[in-house]
């Protein structure tokens, strides 16, 4: 399980947050270094210069005065001063650190070869061996103090948080800028993803993401071309079969004398005129007409009382549903499909009920008829897909396989979803649920 941010937006900041904090570690770790360096250096040189103007005070000293001489020059300098016979005075001996060695070296380039340097822990004096005139001695004076917290800078760690947060704003507003783009791809994709055709995008910014949309915008460009040409070519077939249809049912009813002959051939081309108007319903779609807040039962109820008086077994179960807005036209297109898939292909009575639940109005068609099989529900709301053949065998009916691919089209442009699912007891139910809030 990874701890990363999912968006892209989340994985760019937290970058650029880690980029900043490596930055600020890595400039405040060389602060302290460099300081320390620096503080080093100036001890060195000031000490130095203190001991050369000790060295020349002892060697312009008479050598046989008293040690009172020495304590005036040491307070003078305030340093201590030991000459090299009393040694054992100065204490035990410790190790170096490497600064210290460095220190040293710099010592005997200032004051001779000759220059030692001791370090007197117990007394916390750093003793360094001097020649002055014609003796030897040891110049003590206080170890440099430990670096405490309060001496760290506090302007400088200010300006450190300062600068971070400046970064930080910085690289937030940057982040979603490079974002932005994406965003906008993502969306039109998921228009485009529910049959709509989305605005073209913004074909600027950087080079990457322009040529993305440019891509993307001329393929939304031959979808709507394809869909254009698909549309004319099925209206113009539609158009041109329809007239010699009737001419030739005019010709039924003037010369046919066999009544079961012309009954057979005006079902025949009935069965004809209705592929034919599902061509159009398709090739015209569904978003010529605005959305209206109407009640959806009532469309319903209207649809179910036509087939009721042509005869059919199809009955109404009416729940208490809110208006909504629709497309009143594309709506009762979508439930005389339903209700016309469900006399073709199931088995009376056709049960149409409509209602709420999870916050969506909901309308359901049902008939038992032999079902779908679960593998064939997809395939069953692609254009021109017909159903299995022992459905389709059920009642010998033939068609263009369009009436179930308009209702998953006329669905999604309502925002909602068209659902095929089998029915307790034999039969399917074909359910199409939209949101109560457009």
């Amino acid at each position: 399980m990874t701890l990363l941010p999912r968006s892209l937006f989340g994985r760019l900041a937290l970058l650029l947050l880690a980029v900043v904090v490596v930055a600020m570690a890595a400039t405040i770790l060389l602060f302290r270094q460099d300081r320390a360096a620096l503080l080093a250096r100036q001890f060195s040189d000031t000490k130095i210069v203190q001991l050369q103007a000790v060295r020349a005070a002892l060697a312009a000293a008479d050598p046989r005065e008293s040690r009172e001489t020495l304590q005036r020059i040491g307070r003078e300098y305030g340093v201590r001063i030991i000459p090299d016979g009393e040694r054992r005075m100065m204490g035990g001996n410790a190790t170096l650190s490497p600064m210290m060695l460095e220190f040293e070296q710099r010592l005997r380039e200032g004051l001779g070869p000759g220059t030692e340097l001791r370090l007197a822990p117990g007394r916390g004096l750093l003793m360094v061996k001097v020649e002055a005139g014609s003796g030897h001695y040891w110049v003590g004076f206080a170890l440099p103090p430990r670096p405490q917290a309060e001496d760290v800078p506090s302007r400088a760690a200010i300006w450190s948080l300062l600068v971070a947060a400046l970064l930080l704003v910085a690289a937030f507003f940057y982040a979603r800028h490079l974002a932005r783009p994406l965003r906008e791809l993502s969306a039109a994709v998921e228009r485009v993803g529910r049959g709509e055709s989305p605005d073209p995008l913004p074909e600027n910014g950087p080079s990457e993401i322009a040529n993305l949309n440019r891509g993307f915008n001329r393929m939304t460009a031959n979808l709507r071309q394809l869909e254009h040409d698909r549309a004319l070519l099925l209206a113009g077939v539609s158009h041109d079969l329809r007239t010699p249809l009737a001419r030739l049912r005019l010709g039924i009813e003037i010369g046919a004398g066999d009544e079961a002959l012309r009954a057979g051939m005006a079902d025949d081309i009935d069965e004809m005129d209705r592929i034919i108007g599902q061509f159009l319903e398709f090739a015209r779609g569904s978003q010529e007409s605005a959305q209206e807040l109407r009640d959806p039962t009532e469309l319903v109820r209207a649809a179910v009382e036509r087939y009721v008086r042509s005869g059919r077994d199809v009955r109404l179960s009416a729940g208490s549903v809110p208006p909504v807005p629709l497309r009143p036209t594309a709506w009762s297109r979508l439930v005389a499909n339903l209700i016309d898939n469900a006399l073709a292909y199931g088995a009376p009575p056709v049960e149409v009920s409509t209602y709420v639940a999870d916050g969506r109005c909901v309308l359901d068609v049902a008939d038992r008829g032999p079902g779908i099989a679960p593998a064939d529900v997809e395939r069953l709301k692609q254009p021109f897909t017909r159903a299995s053949a022992a459905r389709s065998d059920a009642h010998g009916v033939a068609g263009a396989g369009l009436g179930l691919a308009i209702v998953e089209r006329i669905a999604r442009l309502h925002g909602g979803r068209f659902d095929l699912l089998p029915r307790d007891g034999g039969g399917t139910v074909a359910r199409v649920a939209i949101p109560l809030a457009g």
